[in-house]
């Protein structure tokens, strides 16, 4: 194929208004569009990010004071039913151990998200400040 053959190729195939290397430009002819429904412009203020990073550290220390259970009140239930021939005896001791399994899990991605916001607050006033010099 020559060069010839593929720019008659590409200009017959491109779709109507489409143009690469290049910004679609307004109304005006001379300046893009800056609607943010066009642009995809996304704005977070840092209140934003400290209320949620905020509400995740709560979050967490919540789920320790209010959720964490202490294993001697089930390992005592579980003594009490094994020897009272409860089957369930035998079984009562994994469930504290699950359940502490599945609330270090949460607990960790709610310190992953306070944690996240925090740095990303604190990137984004840098990065703003550079911007502004």
């Amino acid at each position: 194929m020559s060069w010839d053959e593929w720019e008659q190729l590409k200009t017959e195939h491109q779709p109507v208004g489409m143009a690469l290397n290049s910004v679609p430009m307004g109304t005006d002819g001379d300046t893009p569009p800056r609607t943010p429904s066009s642009t995809g412009d996304l704005r977070v203020k840092n209140a934003d990010l400290t209320n949620t990073a905020h509400k995740a550290h709560t979050l967490y220390d919540n789920l320790w004071d209010k959720a964490h259970t202490p294993v001697t009140t089930s390992d005592s239930a579980a003594t009490d039913l094994t020897s009272q021939g409860f089957a369930l005896g035998a079984a009562l001791p994994t469930v504290p151990s699950r359940w502490d399994e599945q609330l270090s899990s949460l607990m960790d991605a709610c310190a992953q998200i306070s944690n996240h916001l925090q740095v990303t607050k604190k990137v984004h006033a840098g990065d703003d400040s550079y911007i502004q010099r």
